[in-house]
């Protein structure tokens, strides 16, 4: 990529999109294209498919996708598999059509069978079942990336998929009934901190799980973009910290971080999901990749937006009302 390209960020109000398009700027790129759902609905291959005709941009990070934590995964089962399937095959078809010169989709870990070896390879990809808990959206993305494998074995293009771990960071979702485990700890902490002696959390709080501070995924994309192709990237590659933790002790860590002092208390009929996922990153640490962010370090900076963006927001809405 050059700094003047036009490069689409998909998804450039989302987690993974935002962060994306922080690095892109940070890093002098100046000819960013975006568009927010209201302006242009990925799942509708018409308004794609003009888009990308009038814009033809030269770069597309595909980072749009419906998401949410196991909640929302067990409850909106055909919305999750509809909208990420169509939103994957309108922008990567559209990318193809209009002659993209690279584009990078991401997908997620929940992509990889619930019993598969630890630490996840690329190469276990479809070698079992999936978790019952988020298949949904687990197809989708599978999906994506076989239709980015095959439409560089038939028209030659040059997509390629990453795999990131599970992500936090600023603009994440703290809705309690849709959002990941991390954030949804951090708000469960914050509202306790005050008047409340105990804080509930999902299952056993057993089960292993690694974090990747969003800004590296971020500068990963990037990283890929400007200096691999697909045939140096392969079908997919992983995305992550190579190391995990217990949602027990991620609990603790988040506990402190905002200083709750209460008792953490774990309701076991709740699901845990899958038992370990860590991934193997031996692949992107190879082309000469790593992580810069510890868990501790990316959590505090996590509180800290919460607090000045999330909090400080919801408290100016509070008194504008009472006005």
């Amino acid at each position: 990529m050059k700094t003047d390209s036009k490069i689409y960020v998909a998804g450039h109000n989302g987690l993974v999109g935002s962060a994306i398009l922080r690095r892109l700027q940070s890093g002098g790129y100046s000819n960013i294209i975006t568009r927010n759902s209201s302006e242009l609905d990925l799942t509708r291959q018409a308004e794609v498919e003009i888009f990308f005709e009038k814009e033809q941009p030269d770069y597309v990070f595909l980072a749009a996708a419906k998401v949410g934590g196991i909640l929302a995964n067990s409850t909106y089962k055909a919305d999750f598999i509809y909208s990420n399937l169509m939103i994957a095959s309108n922008v990567i078809h559209s990318a193809y059509k209009f002659k993209t010169k690279k584009l990078l989709n991401l997908g997620s870990s929940c992509i990889y069978p619930k019993f598969a070896p630890q630490p996840m390879k690329e190469e276990h990809l479809l070698t079992g079942v999936l978790e019952a808990t988020n298949e949904p959206y687990a197809v989708a993305k599978i999906a994506a990336i076989k239709l980015c494998r095959y439409y560089n074995e038939q028209y030659g293009t040059n997509f390629i998929s990453g795999m990131p771990t599970n992500l936090y960071g600023p603009k994440d979702n703290f809705d309690l009934l849709n959002s990941h485990v991390l954030p949804a700890m951090m708000r469960k902490f914050h509202e306790a901190k005050q008047n409340t002696t105990a804080v509930e959390l999902w299952g056993t709080g057993s089960p292993f799980r690694e974090f990747l501070y969003v800004d590296d995924l971020a500068d990963a994309c990037v990283f890929l973009m400007e200096k691999f192709d697909y045939q140096e990237v392969g079908e997919l590659i992983n995305i992550g910290t190579g190391k995990d933790i217990t949602i027990k002790d991620l609990s603790l860590l988040i506990k402190d971080i905002v200083g709750f002092n209460g008792e953490i208390l774990w309701d076991s009929t709740k699901p845990d999901g899958t038992p370990k996922k860590l991934l193997d990153i031996s692949r992107i640490r190879g082309l000469g990749w790593e992580p810069k962010t510890s868990l501790r370090e990316g959590i505090r900076y996590t509180y800290e937006w919460y607090l000045k963006t999330v909090i400080t927001q919801s408290q100016h809405q509070t008194s504008e009302k009472t006005e």
